[in-house]
């Protein structure tokens, strides 16, 4: 049910409940407001997240709200909802405190629930920044190979910008590792597909990555 769904039904409840004395539902008509609980915090820690790239400087809500997010899809069994909330917990811990040790759990539980849930988009997300802890520790195949089953997933869903920003990570592994013709290769489709998509901060990213190998 959408969210306008959930809190038309919690109205139809009330006027029930006052007017006929019928408040059977309740239950039910809860944890259909915790599922918009859910939503909105997690949209609400995306934003704060968002802003962190423009300010760089942490939101001690983001972290709040994620965790939030987490519990009430925990408690309602949303097994998709979760694997997402977990993941931008580990966002935080990995992107905004730069703690790889804490964020890989939370990484490696999203990976697991999307994965159980049939959530992609989620999987991608996870495997890639399990590819940037990989990455970060010098085990460059490892991040290449959570890369590239990023890379799969996202051209799956047709996020292609995804895909360009993900092939900024495996020019920069294919550096690393002496592999330069692979890196060039990437760098041009990378950069192509940046552009394709008007996803102007990954082509300079692409562009910035090219001009180091």
């Amino acid at each position: 049910m959408r969210t306008e769904g959930r809190i038309e039904r919690a109205r139809l409840f009330y006027e029930r409940a006052v007017f006929t004395g019928d408040d059977g539902e309740s239950s039910e008509v809860e944890r259909g407001l915790d599922a918009v609980e859910a939503d909105l915090a997690l949209a609400r820690g995306r934003i704060l997240h968002a802003r962190f790239f423009e300010e760089r400087r942490e939101d001690p809500r983001e972290l709040e709200l994620f965790e939030h997010a987490a519990r009430l899809y925990h408690a309602l069994g949303d097994v998709s909802g979760e694997s997402d909330a977990l993941f931008w917990v580990g966002c935080v811990h990995q992107v905004v405190r730069g703690d790889d040790d804490t964020a890989v759990p939370l990484f490696e539980r999203s990976h697991e629930l999307a994965t159980q849930a049939g959530n992609r988009a989620v999987q991608a997300e996870a495997l890639r920044h399990l590819g940037i802890a990989e990455h970060a520790a010098g085990r460059l195949d490892a991040a290449r190979e959570r890369l590239e089953e990023s890379v799969r997933l996202r051209r799956e869903i047709g996020l292609l910008a995804g895909v360009a920003s993900n092939q900024v990570g495996l020019i920069h592994i294919a550096a690393a590792q002496g592999r330069r013709e692979d890196a060039l290769a990437l760098a041009e489709e990378a950069h192509a597909l940046a552009e394709s998509c008007g996803a102007k901060r990954v082509t300079r990213q692409v562009e910035e990555a090219r001009a180091r190998i």
